[in-house]
Protein backbone atom coordinates (compact mmCIF):
# COMPACT_ATOMS: atom_id res chain seq x y z
CA UNK A 1 0.00 0.00 0.00
CA UNK A 2 1.58 3.73 -0.54
CA UNK A 3 2.70 5.56 1.96
CA UNK A 4 1.74 9.19 2.30
CA UNK A 5 3.09 12.21 4.31
CA UNK A 6 1.13 15.47 5.08
CA UNK A 7 2.67 18.79 5.80
CA UNK A 8 0.32 21.65 7.29
CA UNK A 9 1.43 24.62 6.33
CA UNK A 10 -0.54 27.80 8.08
CA UNK A 11 0.45 31.00 6.96
CA UNK A 12 4.31 30.93 7.68
CA UNK A 13 4.41 28.24 10.14
CA UNK A 14 4.67 24.81 8.81
CA UNK A 15 4.37 21.47 10.74
CA UNK A 16 6.23 18.57 8.36
CA UNK A 17 4.90 14.67 8.84
CA UNK A 18 7.29 13.04 10.42
CA UNK A 19 5.35 9.17 9.67
CA UNK A 20 3.89 8.49 6.68
CA UNK A 21 0.34 7.06 6.78
CA UNK A 22 -0.09 4.16 4.72
CA UNK A 23 -3.26 4.58 2.03
CA UNK A 24 -4.93 2.70 -0.32
CA UNK A 25 -4.49 5.62 -3.37
CA UNK A 26 -3.24 8.59 -4.60
CA UNK A 27 -7.31 9.56 -4.37
CA UNK A 28 -7.38 8.99 -0.66
CA UNK A 29 -4.51 10.95 0.09
CA UNK A 30 -6.43 13.58 -2.00
CA UNK A 31 -9.07 13.24 0.49
CA UNK A 32 -7.22 13.27 3.66
CA UNK A 33 -5.71 16.22 2.62
CA UNK A 34 -9.21 17.90 1.50
CA UNK A 35 -10.45 17.06 5.02
CA UNK A 36 -7.28 18.44 7.37
CA UNK A 37 -7.18 21.54 5.31
CA UNK A 38 -10.81 21.99 5.75
CA UNK A 39 -10.34 21.30 9.64
CA UNK A 40 -7.55 23.57 9.77
CA UNK A 41 -9.25 26.45 8.26
CA UNK A 42 -12.55 26.49 10.26
CA UNK A 43 -10.49 26.08 13.62
CA UNK A 44 -8.74 29.05 12.22
CA UNK A 45 -12.61 31.09 11.32
CA UNK A 46 -13.13 29.85 14.99
CA UNK A 47 -10.63 31.42 16.53
CA UNK A 48 -11.68 35.15 14.87
CA UNK A 49 -7.75 35.28 13.65
CA UNK A 50 -7.71 38.32 11.71
CA UNK A 51 -6.72 38.23 8.68
CA UNK A 52 -7.14 34.81 8.31
CA UNK A 53 -4.42 33.05 7.30
CA UNK A 54 -3.68 30.65 3.68
CA UNK A 55 -3.96 27.17 5.04
CA UNK A 56 -2.22 24.22 3.01
CA UNK A 57 -1.93 20.46 3.14
CA UNK A 58 1.30 19.36 0.93
CA UNK A 59 0.88 15.73 0.24
CA UNK A 60 4.40 13.58 -0.30
CA UNK A 61 4.82 10.47 -1.55
CA UNK A 62 7.58 7.51 0.28
CA UNK A 63 10.13 9.41 -1.25
CA UNK A 64 9.00 12.75 0.32
CA UNK A 65 8.31 13.99 -3.60
CA UNK A 66 4.98 16.33 -3.63
CA UNK A 67 2.46 14.72 -5.44
CA UNK A 68 -0.16 17.51 -4.59
CA UNK A 69 -1.21 20.45 -2.42
CA UNK A 70 -4.87 21.58 -1.33
CA UNK A 71 -5.03 25.39 -0.23
CA UNK A 72 -7.61 27.15 1.62
CA UNK A 73 -8.24 30.77 1.17
CA UNK A 74 -10.16 33.19 2.60
CA UNK A 75 -10.40 37.05 1.63
CA UNK A 76 -12.26 39.56 2.28
CA UNK A 77 -13.16 42.45 -0.16
CA UNK A 78 -14.71 45.43 1.41
CA UNK A 79 -16.04 47.37 -1.01
CA UNK A 80 -17.53 50.17 0.55
CA UNK A 81 -18.17 51.37 3.63
CA UNK A 82 -19.76 48.85 6.65
CA UNK A 83 -20.96 49.73 10.11
CA UNK A 84 -18.80 48.13 12.81
CA UNK A 85 -20.05 44.48 13.51
CA UNK A 86 -18.49 44.87 17.44
CA UNK A 87 -16.65 41.76 17.31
Amino acid sequence: MPRFYFDLILGSNSNLDPEAYELESLLAAEIEALRSAGELARDQLLKLQSPPEDVRVEVRDEHRQRVLTVTVSIRVERTGLMPTLGL
